[in-house]
């Protein structure tokens, strides 16, 4: 396991939101897309659906998504190819500003003057902090980023990191939510649904629900903390 931590807080809040980042802040899933336009254009179909192969194979082995990773297994198979640097350009000079959801920022200003704001996402140690920084989240949350392999793993570490009496974990993909959920009772689980894992019809079936389900991040300017607090205990097992 591995962090990414870009600033720690010792001292103990009353509440802390934990919010996730891509597809939850950041529309991703037009990130891509833009890529595999991209990708076409400039290396054809079929290198294009190569590079997809490195890009499933590697989050496979990994559990994460590593765009340049992908990059470096698709150099190896085409090591000559021209347009391997204009790939490589498009993925790290991405304007990520403007994929940031309609209102997200907003959240983020209204979630600070009611308790601590902190970016827990998970992926590579490079890209995923570079994204994160470019699209203006990290200096909206005062530099308050977590970067991880497996997240839902790491709950131990974010109570050690950001010591709250009660967590709110705000994300797109319900499994991830409800595994939060087992490794803290202290936390407040909020389904956001938007991105393909938010769906996932497989997911929603198997997974049982989050304590809120609101359908885009802007929804959560409607709720106050102790509606989200109460939520969490009328879904507490007796």
């Amino acid at each position: 396991m591995s962090t990414f931590p870009m600033r720690r807080s010792r001292r103990q809040a009353s509440v802390t939101f934990l919010l996730d980042v891509d597809n939850t802040l950041l529309d991703n899933d037009r990130i891509i897309a833009d890529l595999r336009r991209h990708l076409i254009r400039k290396v054809g179909r079929d290198r294009a659906k190569a590079y997809w192969t490195c890009f499933e194979k590697l989050r496979t082995e990994l559990g994460y998504v590593d765009y340049l990773g992908a990059l470096q297994r698709y150099r190896v198979a085409f090591p000559r190819d021209p347009h391997l640097l204009t790939v490589s350009h498009f993925l790290v000079d991405y304007p990520f500003a403007k994929r940031v959801f309609p209102k997200a920022l907003e959240v983020i200003r209204y979630l600070k003057r009611r308790g601590r704001v902190v970016i827990l996402s998970d992926g590579d140690v490079v890209f995923q902090p570079l994204k994160i920084e470019r699209a203006g989240l990290t200096d909206s949350v005062d530099g308050h980023v977590l970067v991880y392999i497996h997240k839902e793993m790491e709950m131990d570490d974010v109570e050690q990191r950001y010591p709250a009496e009660h967590y709110v974990m705000f994300d797109d993909k319900l499994h991830i939510l409800a595994e939060m959920k087992k490794c803290c009772a202290r936390v407040t689980t909020v389904f956001i649904r938007q991105g393909h894992y938010a769906h996932d019809k497989r997911i929603l079936q198997k997974v049982p629900p989050a304590d809120v389900t609101l359908e885009r991040i802007g929804d959560v300017l409607r709720y106050g903390i102790k509606e989200l607090l109460t939520a969490s205990k009328s879904h507490e097992r007796p």
